[in-house]
């Protein structure tokens, strides 16, 4: 391949991904996609997967070209599908309309496609190349990745703190650590993901909503309660609003059969109520991480206080982080950290991360990759 190709191809491949990026919280659970169909330098047309449901990117891109693409190359961040799901296969598209080559940046790991879309093009004479801007696309799709080969959702950690790690008071007052930029952005990530978790003991203790405002919604996310014993107030917001917001909560089986009358009442007024297996007397986190992952919930935003959040990160089950920290001193022994649970005995065996920091009016939002 001759530079002046791979200059082609790779800026190609990047418009390709950042069409991609447009999709996302309105395509999960299936991938983002981005598509660009050219010939050498000109492109033709460009398309991404836009919602769930909706015409994948390749489709997208055809349907949008105003001239013939026989003999035009298709740039896509992901292996085409080869199968019909709610779409018609993308490989036979892309073959009825002459595409001559296919540039793909990763193949697609799920049980239907995994190769066969690749193989399909090939069988028809399409010239297939893979790999190009592949770490790109990896890092992309990480959560769809993720649910499709550990059957588990991506999970991002929430918390606001003060510069001395303080995420409340000594008093468990927290209103307002961040500044109010900061939950603007807080409001924008509830609005793009499956799910927001919490524990049993910050509804008690907040009686939160966990809903997204000021911001639009690419989609309603479930709140997710974990509660063993079944102490979820029926009169709290949650419940007030679950006709209309989902609500889901997970519980142990010997509570749902203890409080049997509780729970139909909570049923009633619309809040779903789901056994959990239970290790040491409280919920298991793998055991909910996968049963989330059976409602295909992609992206799980978790903002429990300190007893959830150091459970994510002790057990190692905590992908992503979004720390707000305030240009604050709160001080306090007692004043909760949102690390703390068990810890590590040795400073080499930390959760390492990989961080990027934004400011958001006063604070610095620390974006934190757990590996």
């Amino acid at each position: 391949m001759t530079t002046r190709v791979l200059d082609i191809d790779l800026a190609h491949m990047r418009r390709a991904l950042a069409l991609a990026r447009r999709g996302q919280g309105r395509v999960e659970p299936n991938p983002m996609v981005g598509c660009v169909l050219a010939r050498g330098l000109r492109i033709i047309a460009e398309g991404y997967h836009r919602r769930f449901g909706g015409v994948h990117a390749e489709v997208d891109a055809l349907q949008r070209a105003v001239e013939t693409t026989r003999r035009a190359t298709a740039y896509v961040t992901l292996e085409p599908c080869c199968y019909r799901g709610k779409t018609p296969p993308c490989t036979d598209a892309l073959i009825r309309a002459g595409v001559a080559r296919v540039v793909a940046a990763m193949t697609d790991p799920a049980e239907l496609v995994n190769g066969k879309g690749l193989r399909r093009l090939r069988r028809s004479g399409v010239a297939v190349d893979v790999g190009l801007l592949e770490e790109k696309a990896v890092e992309l799709n990480r959560p769809y990745l993720k649910l499709v080969r550990q059957g588990r959702p991506w999970v991002i950690l929430k918390w606001a703190q003060s510069l001395d790690g303080k995420i409340a008071s000594r008093t468990g007052d927290s209103e307002w650590i961040s500044s109010e930029q900061s939950r603007r952005s807080v409001h924008r990530l509830r609005a793009r993901v499956d799910a927001i978790l919490v524990g049993i003991g910050t509804v008690l203790a907040d009686d939160p909503m966990l809903d997204a405002r000021g911001t639009p919604l690419r989609r309603i996310a479930t709140r997710v309660v974990l509660d063993t014993r079944l102490r979820l107030p029926e009169r709290c917001r949650i419940v007030a609003t679950a006709g209309r917001v989902p609500a889901l909560v997970l519980t142990s089986p010997r509570s749902l059969r203890e409080k049997a009358r509780k729970a139909a009442g909570l049923e009633r007024r619309g809040v779903e109520l789901v056994p959990c297996r239970t290790v040491g007397g409280v919920l298991d986190l793998t055991a909910a991480l996968r049963l989330l992952a059976g409602r295909r919930f992609t992206n799980v935003l978790v903002e429990g206080g300190s007893r959830l959040l150091s459970a994510f990160l002790d057990r190692r089950l905590a992908d992503e982080a979004m720390v707000f920290v305030a240009a604050k001193l709160i001080g306090g022994s007692g004043a909760p950290t949102a690390y703390a649970g068990r810890g590590v005995s040795r400073v080499q065996d930390a959760v390492r991360v990989r961080t990027r920091v934004r400011r958001r009016g006063d604070d610095l939002l620390y974006h934190l990759f757990l590996q």
